[in-house]
């Protein structure tokens, strides 16, 4: 069983990964995030990608970074409808390079967000699942994220402080 795993950053991908070769997959990890911003933030993210991977034998692959993309698919919605479409397009992708790839399965790390609507992502991946013909992977990895988090922090791994676009840059800066 091979999953291509959307890979939102790494602190995020440390319980998904583990949980996913306990359960017998090969995973493949696939860094496509339009919506982080700034570019330095992305670069961060980026740099804290590569370095978890090269010590955790997983291969990611790097589509262009193209903010417009992002801008494109949210084009101003409420915070729901921003979410909704980033979701949306970051796992339309991510479904169709891993047919293209021969994949069995894809799925992304922001199943272990507590910060995130479960059951949207859940709806979002089994919808894009059905459209693509290929098998969405869902569980909820929610329950390692303080512990991966934590593991994040000891091992010195980049860990950001918003979602990524540049709306949840203004909320979460906005509030102090």
């Amino acid at each position: 069983m091979k999953l291509l795993l959307h890979t939102c950053c790494a602190p995020c991908l440390i319980y998904p990964l583990e949980r996913l070769k306990e359960k017998g997959f090969e995973v493949r990890g696939l860094f496509y995030n339009p919506n982080i911003h700034p570019f330095a933030e992305y670069q961060n993210r980026r740099q804290a990608v590569e370095n978890f991977i090269k010590l955790n034998n997983i291969e990611v692959i790097y589509p262009e970074y193209n903010p417009a993309e992002f801008f494109q698919a949210v084009n101003l919605k409420e915070k729901n409808g921003r979410c909704l479409a980033c979701w949306s397009l970051r796992l339309k992708l991510t479904a169709k390079i891993a047919k293209e790839k021969g994949f069995s399965h894809f799925s992304t790390t922001l199943l272990v967000s507590p910060y995130q609507d479960q059951e949207l992502l859940k709806k979002i991946g089994s919808d894009i699942a059905n459209a693509e013909e290929i098998e969405f992977y869902y569980e909820d990895f929610r329950p390692g994220f303080r512990k991966a988090h934590e593991e994040a922090k000891a091992k010195g791994i980049y860990c950001q402080k918003y979602c990524g676009c540049i709306y949840s840059e203004i909320e979460r800066y906005s509030k102090k």
